[in-house]
């Protein structure tokens, strides 16, 4: 806007516009987010306010559902409105309306019996603000996110079915804070057992480590069966290190190009794919085999069994005689005392 400023008049410099209720609405929203430490930015690009179920309800009857939700913009921006009461409608559209006010942050019940039945929302402290996206715009982040997972798990498998050959390891949820010098000096001993192979070791940007073997020297010529043997003879030592050492959630063989592209990644269920699984299995795996009972041949936990009974009933038998006795005990004393009194009445 141009200031407009002249020698007999200062223009728009000075000047300021009034604060309508949009930027006041404004202005609050942000003293509000501030206050309880609510990110703005967070409720942009891909993060959807509304859960799962609401948006279920809402493709199901979009017209309609846009409708309702018109309803509840309107009354989360009015001041003066503490209740909305809807028409009666049926059940699951009432269910419709539960979920977007828990979306939203308002309390909600339903009231009266049927076909009166109806839902009625209220703004409660622990509401601050509408959404900012709408329930449309949130269905299509979610497409979105859905074709971009099926993508992801094509582009998976087409790196699995490569047939291209390994010259390397990568490292997936490497430890928080994990460096790549830290990496190398625990990994040193095994990397360095090839001659003729050196590894670069680099961050992806999916947050995953490639240790890449490739010729030591320029003029070395190592072929790429070569490396490929060499990777996969020092996994199991290298996967030792890393489970040990808890230097990241897995490690399996890939094959990368000169500019890091994953081309190829080992399956997870391979027999070659160690990962955790097969070091845990190992673990837990028996030392020995169980041995067979031959015929006739008492198995030794039949033989402990069998003493475990006799012991029990061994005492038993003895708290039996205890009793007994104690029984015994009682009427002799009960007998002499008669003998006693017997014998003084005759005197």
């Amino acid at each position: 806007m141009k200031c407009n400023a002249s020698k007999s008049s200062e223009g728009n410099g000075q000047k300021s516009l009034s604060c309508d209720d949009e930027c006041a609405r404004l202005e609050r929203n942000r003293k509000l987010a501030l206050a309880l430490n609510i990110d703005p930015e967070a409720h942009k690009d891909d993060h959807v306010p509304y859960g799962a179920e609401t948006l279920r309800m809402f493709k199901e009857n979009v017209k309609w559902a846009q409708e309702q939700e018109r309803e509840f913009r309107v009354f989360a921006t009015d001041e003066g409105e503490k209740r909305l009461r809807f028409k009666p409608m049926p059940s699951h559209q009432r269910t419709f309306l539960h979920s977007l006010a828990e979306d939203f942050g308002f309390d909600s019940e339903s009231m009266d019996p049927e076909p009166h039945r109806h839902v009625a929302i209220f703004k409660t402290p622990r509401f601050v603000m509408a959404p900012m996206k709408t329930l449309a715009e949130c269905v299509r982040i979610r497409l979105n996110a859905d074709a971009a997972a099926m993508n992801l798990v094509e582009e998976q498998r087409r790196l699995r079915s490569n047939n291209e050959a390994y010259n390397g390891f990568i490292l997936t949820r490497p430890r928080f804070g994990l460096t790549v010098e830290e990496l190398r000096s625990d990994l040193s001993a095994h990397l360095e057992s090839t001659p003729g192979l050196t590894f670069d070791i680099s961050f992806l940007p999916s947050e995953e480590i490639v240790l890449k073997a490739k010729p030591a020297t320029t003029s070395t010529n190592v072929q790429a069966s070569s490396i490929e043997a060499a990777v996969k003879a020092m996994k199991s030592a290298i996967v030792n290190i890393i489970s040990a050492k808890n230097l990241a959630a897995a490690c399996q063989l890939c094959a990368s190009d000169s500019s890091l592209n994953i081309l190829r990644r080992e399956p997870d269920g391979s027999e070659t794919a160690d990962g955790w699984s097969r070091v845990a299995a190992k673990a837990a795996a028996p030392r020995s085999a169980p041995r067979l009972v031959g015929v006739g041949e008492k198995s030794p936990y039949t033989v402990l069994g069998s003493r475990l009974r006799d012991a029990k009933r061994k005492k038993e038998e003895e708290a039996e005689r205890a009793k007994q006795e104690e029984l015994s005990l009682v009427d002799d004393w009960e007998e002499e005392v008669r003998k006693e009194e017997a014998e003084m009445v005759g005197g």
